[in-house]
Parts: C-alpha cells; sequence; structure tokens
C-alpha cells in the first residue's frame, strides 16, 4: 500500500522583500497615528473652543501689565508704533559692491540716514537687483533697525541724525558682468518708532510728573 506525502514548500523572504515589508508596516502605523491624532485635535477644538477664546482674550488684556511689569529697558524696546509716514524723513541708498578677497560675490551696500527726530525701533527691508533690462536677479529680506542690538544682525535701534551702513547679508551674486549694470532697488516693509519718554517718574510711590518748558524757571531755561 502506497501512501501519498504532501509537499510542505517553505519560501524564504529575500532581504529586500523584508525590508519592503518592514517600510510598510511603518508608513501604515504613521498615517493610522496621524489620522487618531488629528481626529483627537479636532474634537478637543470643538470641545474647548470657548476655553481657548477666553484664554487668548485675557493673554490681549494682560499685554499693558505685562508690560508693565518688565524692566525698564525692555518695556522701552516694546514703548513704539507703527508709523509709515516716518519714511519721509529716512533717506535711503543701495548699490552692488564686490570686496577683495570675495572670488567674484557681489553684495548689496545699503545707507540709511535718519534725517528726523524720532528713533528708528524697527526697520525691515526687501533688497532686490534688477539686471539692465530690469529683470530680477535676486532678493532678500534685511533687518536694518530692531529694538536691540546683538550678533547675527541685530544691529539695535538708528537713533535721529545717524547714518548706518551695513552689507547684505542674503541676495548675493557671483560672475556677474559691470556693476553698473545692476540696480539695486529697496522696498520697506516695516516701520516703527520708538514713542519716548513723556513724563519724568518720581520717587517711588509717588505718581510720575509731566515736565514741561513753560513751568521751569527761568534761570533753568
Amino acid at each position: 500500500m502506497s501512501m501519498d506525502h504532501s509537499h510542505i514548500t517553505v519560501r524564504k523572504h529575500s532581504f529586500l522583500s523584508s525590508a519592503a515589508f518592514g517600510l510598510s508596516a511603518i508608513v501604515i502605523t504613521v498615517v493610522v497615528s496621524l489620522t487618531v491624532l488629528v481626529l483627537y485635535g479636532v474634537h478637543l477644538a470643538s470641545e474647548k473652543s470657548d476655553q481657548v477664546i477666553s484664554l487668548a482674550q485675557g493673554a490681549i488684556h494682560g499685554l499693558p501689565q505685562f508690560r508693565q511689569a518688565l524692566p525698564p529697558a525692555l518695556s522701552d524696546m516694546l514703548d513704539d508704533r507703527r508709523d509709515p509716514d516716518y519714511c519721509r524723513e529716512l533717506g535711503i541708498d543701495a548699490r552692488v559692491v564686490t570686496r577683495p578677497g570675495s572670488h567674484g560675490r557681489a553684495q548689496t551696500a545699503v545707507e540709511i540716514t535718519n534725517n528726523g527726530t524720532e528713533v528708528v525701533s524697527l526697520l525691515s527691508l526687501r533688497v532686490v537687483l534688477l539686471d539692465e533690462n530690469g529683470g530680477l536677479l535676486t532678493e532678500s529680506q534685511e533687518w536694518a533697525a530692531t529694538p536691540f542690538a546683538a550678533d547675527h544682525d541685530w544691529r539695535g535701534p538708528i537713533m535721529p541724525g545717524s547714518r548706518r551702513r551695513f552689507l547684505c547679508s542674503g541676495g548675493h551674486l557671483y560672475d556677474v558682468g559691470p556693476l553698473d549694470e545692476i540696480k539695486a532697488e529697496i522696498e520697506i516693509t516695516e516701520l516703527r518708532v520708538w514713542n519716548g519718554p513723556e513724563t519724568q517718574q518720581g520717587l517711588p510711590g509717588e505718581p510720575a510728573v509731566s515736565v514741561s518748558a513753560s513751568a521751569l524757571p527761568s534761570e533753568a531755561r
């Protein structure tokens, strides 16, 4: 009597197939996890929307108290206003230059003169370079004035009557032709001026007292 034996074939996965299966499992897991997070976030936002709105309103109403609690040096930095009309008091000039040892790299040199009586606390510029036909070559965003001075393009405020010169950190050109054929244009994208002190602070516990020139004795004028 003969017996038929069934043959069992075992196929081993190669390295590439195993890697493909593992990668597919990871992708599926990530997609499912992100879907769960998004659904939970929508559900949480729908339930907590009133609390989020009230929290934002409380933060906005608390900004003046927060600014008063800061040290004077920091609170003065925040005491400014947007003043687009003050751009008439600013003289801005830009030109393309190259420096020795720059290996043919051209940069934009910007010169700003504050001809007014206000302190410019924030000034951002959009600098574009055009070819002789008016075609755009490159553009960059530069901070010409910041509330305080520090490294990495934090140049500080511009005082009245001051002149500021700097080289743009972005928008470089390489292997350009004659520099006189490249035109630099400046667009002011943000301009804020410092409000300045309006009162003199008295002793601790005393109210601030305004001082005007007409109230001073003639000897002190």
